[in-house]
């Protein structure tokens, strides 16, 4: 039995098994991935028609047995086709939910700081000099009103729909 070290200085050597287990592995992982794309996700990914007919009856499959060799059957499916489109189609996938998601973060955090805080209006009036300043103050106020006479929070969504019109979505 050789070892990695011994491969690495001949590579005519054919892969070993664990080697060529692990890459099935990773294809199949990558065939759960496509599985669980939406149709629209899938559409973007130019896949050849017997992949994309695999994949859509893995997902009207129940039994765990049969999903499990429909699984190894898009992972050997894969072996003859080029993943690196396909891992950068779900990298860029993951880096725009990242987007979005740290986008959130910072509307949620300005609405936190202009409830609680009044001179946070002057830091956001310098950051976005666009926003009607006397608009959110309204929002703020009746937000805050609202909140203490234990009513229905529509200032305080109007309040967050205004950040999201305000604030752009690229990173600041």
């Amino acid at each position: 039995m050789q070892n990695n070290s011994e491969q690495d200085i001949d590579p005519d050597l054919p892969p070993s098994k664990t080697k060529r287990k692990h890459e099935m592995h990773a294809l199949q992982d990558m065939g759960e991935r496509l599985v669980d794309c939406d149709n629209h996700q899938l559409n973007e990914l130019d896949l050849p028609e017997i992949l994309r007919d695999a994949i859509l009856a893995a997902r009207q499959i129940k039994k765990h047995g049969a999903r499990r060799r429909q699984m190894q059957y898009i992972g050997k499916l894969m072996r003859n086709i080029d993943v690196t489109a396909f891992q950068e189609k779900f990298a860029s996938w993951n880096n725009v939910s990242e987007q979005s998601k740290a986008r959130l973060h910072r509307l949620e955090h300005w609405r936190t700081r202009l409830l609680a805080d009044e001179t946070a209006f002057t830091e956001f009036g310098q950051k976005y000099p666009s926003a009607d300043m006397q608009h959110l103050r309204l929002l703020a106020r009746n937000a805050q009103k609202e909140k203490a006479a234990n009513k229905p929070p529509k200032s305080f969504r109007l309040l967050f729909q205004e950040l999201q019109s305000i604030i752009p979505e690229t990173l600041e």
